[in-house]
């Protein structure tokens, strides 16, 4: 049997002064799950929104798994937060200098699924060492930043 296709919208393409009404707009069109690209202006030169947007999507009632890929300087300080916001799954990249095996166990011990993220140009053996800890590969086709 073929794996199901999964359609993922990212709420950076949404209008940021309606996300909710976006949110459920992907929902009734037949979205999967939510894709948030959640940046810090370090990694990235953009910034987008915090665990506090997730939980008011969460308030307003989306029921979406919230696919939530972090693209921050220091990860591990807002584990946490993203998933008692709603977060299901957070992924990290491995690109900055953290404990990523710690980093991914303490997703998993929060309840989430754990995935790991590569740029373009990182090598794949990079990631090899994490690849039995993870839920999730995101391998990056563009350099992170801007949608």
């Amino acid at each position: 049997m073929a794996p199901r296709i999964k359609i993922l919208p990212s709420l950076l393409a949404a209008d940021f002064g309606n996300l909710a009404a976006d949110a459920r707009r992907a929902q009734a069109a037949g979205a999967d799950e939510l894709h948030l690209d959640i940046m810090d202006g370090h990694f990235v030169p953009n910034l987008t929104f915090g665990p506090e947007t997730l939980a008011a999507l969460r308030r307003a009632g989306s029921k979406l798994f919230f696919d939530t890929h972090l693209m921050l300087d220091e990860p591990q300080r807002y584990i946490e937060p993203f998933a008692k916001a709603g977060a299901n799954l957070i992924s990290i990249h491995i690109e900055p200098s953290c404990d990523h095996r710690r980093t991914l166990a303490r997703i998993r011990n929060l309840g989430c699924q754990c995935g790991i993220v590569l740029n373009p140009g990182t090598p794949a053996t990079a990631i090899e060492p994490l690849l039995g800890l993870v839920d999730l590969v995101l391998v990056m086709t563009v350099q992170p930043g801007f949608g």
